[in-house]
C-alpha cells in the first residue's frame, strides 16, 4: 500500500526540482509497502522527461491539497506491454491527476478535444501525451475525427503503452457508476483484430473520495483491481456482441472496487458505520472496509419491508453519532498521552512566526482562490479542479505582485529574501493551519479528560447501542437473504 502523506519542507523542494529537471521521483514522496518498480518501456527521454515534470507537479499538488491519499494493488500492474487502464469518474481532472501521479505506468489519459483548447489544461495534456475525444457537438466533423483517436490509441497499444480511459464518459459527483460508454471495448477489440496475439491488459482502477473538495480535509483511495478476462470475446464473429460484453465486464469489474450509495452523505454514513461495527480493533486497510460497505449498501437494498422502519432509525442515529463524535474525536489519543494538546499547542507557538509570515505571503493568493472559485460556482464534481486551476493562476500572480512591490520598496535583497522564504513558510502556514483546525477539538476532550478522568459515557453507550444494532440487523438480514454475516 502507498500512501501519500502532507510534504514535508525537504520532499516539497525535492518535488520541485523534479518538475524542473524532469527527473523521476524518488519514493520519499510516495511511501510504500509494495513498492514497484517504474515502467521501462523503451521511450524517448524527452517524451520521459515531459512526462515527468507532469508526474512531479500532479504529485506536489496532490499532496498538498489533501491530507490522505492511500493506494492499493500497484503489484497488479504490469511492467510493460499494452494496457488498457480504466477508472471511474467522480473528481474531474483530479481523477486523471491522481492516476498520473500514483501509477507506475506512464499513461496517455483520454481527454475530450476541448479541453486541448483550454489555456490552462492544454500544456499539461500535451505533455502527458494525452489523446483527444471528439463528441457529437463538440465541433465539426467531430464523429469522424474520432476515428483519428482509434487510431491513435489502438497505436500506443500497439507499441506497449498504457491508455488511460474513464468509460463513463462524464464526471459526476455521486458515487454511483454511470452506464458506461463501448469506447473501452472497441479500442481493445479494435487493437487486438489489427494485431492478433498483442496481448492487451484491460485493468480496472476503483477511485473514492471522501470530501473531495474540501482543502486540506479531504481524502483518496485508489485500488487496483485485478485485469478483466476478456480471451473467449477475441475470436467471435458477432462484434457488437463482444463489444457490449466486455463493456459490461469492465462495469462489473469496477463496481467490485468502489462503493455505490445514492450520495456522498450515504457514504459517509457507511464509512461511520464501519468504524462502529470494527470497534477498537484499529482501522482496517481500506479494500477490507469498501468490501465490508459494498456488502452493507446490498443488504439494505434488500431489506424486508417490516424492517425500513428500523434500519431507517439506524441510519439516523449514525448520523447524530457521527456529528457529536467530531467534538471528541481526539479524546482516544488524549487518553493514551494527556500532555498530546500542551505538547500540540507548544509546537504551534514555535511554528508561529513562520507561519504568520506564511500567512501574509499566501494569503492573498489563498483569498483570491477562494474568492474565484466561489464565484464560478463549479459543479461539486469540478470544484477541486477549479481550486486548483484557479490556485495555479493566482498564486504565483500573487507571488510576482509581492515581489515587485518588494523590489520597489527595498530592493533586489528583499525579493531574494522573498525567494527563499516562500516554500518554508508556506508549509509552515499549511501545518498550522491543520493544527489550529484540530487543536480546539483536541483541547477539549483532554480538558474533559481532565476534569471527568474518562470518556464521555454517553458516546460510549450510544457507540455500544449502533454496534448492537447493526449487529442485530446483520443476522436479521443474513437470515432473510442465505447469506453469512459481515466479518469484523
Amino acid at each position: 500500500m502507498r500512501i501519500m502523506k502532507p510534504p514535508s519542507v525537504r520532499r516539497v523542494l525535492r518535488t520541485l526540482c523534479v518538475g524542473v529537471i524532469g527527473v523521476k521521483l524518488t519514493s520519499d514522496t510516495l511511501h510504500a509497502h509494495d513498492r514497484l518498480p517504474e515502467n521501462e518501456d523503451a521511450a524517448s527521454l524527452p517524451a520521459e522527461m515531459r512526462y515527468a515534470i507532469v508526474r512531479g507537479f500532479a504529485r506536489l499538488l496532490l499532496a498538498i491539497f489533501y491530507r490522505r491519499l492511500e493506494i492499493y494493488g500497484l503489484e497488479r500492474v504490469p511492467r510493460r506491454g499494452p494496457l488498457v487502464v480504466a477508472a471511474n469518474h467522480h473528481n474531474a481532472l483530479v481523477d486523471p491527476m491522481l492516476l498520473i501521479a500514483t501509477m507506475p505506468r506512464r499513461l496517455s489519459p483520454l481527454a475530450k478535444a476541448p479541453l486541448f483548447a483550454h489555456p490552462l489544461i492544454a500544456p499539461f495534456l500535451w505533455l502527458s501525451h494525452a489523446i483527444p475525444v471528439y463528441r457529437r457537438g463538440e465541433s465539426a466533423g467531430d464523429v469522424a475525427r474520432n476515428e483519428a483517436m482509434f487510431s491513435a490509441a489502438s497505436a500506443g497499444l500497439r507499441a506497449g503503452g498504457a491508455i488511460l480511459i474513464f468509460p463513463e464518459g462524464v464526471s459526476q459527483p455521486e458515487p454511483m457508476l454511470l452506464p458506461l460508454r463501448t469506447g473501452i471495448a472497441r479500442l481493445t477489440l479494435d487493437a487486438l483484430a489489427a494485431t492478433p496475439g498483442l496481448g492487451v491488459t484491460v485493468l480496472p482502477v476503483g477511485l473514492i473520495y471522501h470530501r473531495p473538495a474540501d482543502f486540506r480535509t479531504g481524502r483518496g483511495i485508489v485500488v487496483v483491481g485485478e485485469p478483466v478476462e476478456f480471451g473467449d470475446l477475441v475470436d467471435r464473429e458477432a462484434g457488437a456482441t463482444a463489444v457490449h460484453q466486455l463493456t459490461d465486464r469492465v462495469a462489473a469489474a469496477l463496481r467490485a472496487l468502489i462503493v455505490e450509495a445514492r450520495d456522498r452523505q450515504t457514504l459517509r454514513v457507511l464509512e461511520v458505520a464501519h468504524d462502529v461495527w470494527q470497534g477498537d480493533t484499529g482501522e482496517a486497510p481500506a479494500p477490507e472496509r469498501l468490501a465490508w460497505m459494498r456488502e452493507a449498501v446490498r443488504r439494505w437494498n434488500t431489506l424486508a419491508p417490516d424492517l425500513r422502519d428500523r434500519a431507517d432509525r439506524l441510519r439516523h442515529e449514525l448520523e447524530r453519532y457521527d456529528k457529536d463524535a467530531a467534538e471528541l474525536r481526539g479524546a482516544s489519543h488524549s487518553s493514551s498521552s494527556r500532555g498530546y494538546a500542551l505538547r500540540d499547542g507548544l509546537l504551534m507557538a514555535l511554528g508561529l512566526p513562520l507561519a504568520i509570515l506564511g500567512v501574509v505571503i499566501h494569503g492573498i493568493g489563498y483569498r483570491a482562490t477562494a474568492m474565484t472559485v466561489r464565484a464560478a460556482r463549479p459543479e461539486p464534481d469540478t470544484s477541486a479542479t477549479y481550486q486548483l486551476a484557479a490556485g495555479l493562476v493566482l498564486f504565483p500572480l500573487s507571488w510576482a505582485l509581492e515581489a515587485a512591490a518588494l523590489d520597489w520598496a527595498s530592493g533586489r535583497s528583499a525579493v531574494w529574501l522573498f525567494a527563499a522564504l516562500l516554500i518554508p513558510t508556506g508549509f509552515f502556514a499549511l501545518t498550522w493551519r491543520d493544527r489550529l483546525q484540530r487543536f480546539p477539538r483536541e483541547a477539549r476532550s483532554w480538558a474533559g479528560l481532565v476534569t471527568r478522568g474518562r470518556l464521555d459515557e454517553r458516546l460510549v453507550a450510544r457507540r455500544q447501542w449502533l454496534r448492537d444494532e447493526l449487529t442485530a440487523l446483520a443476522r436479521l438480514t443474513s437470515a432473510s437473504d442465505g447469506g453469512a454475516e459481515p466479518a469484523r
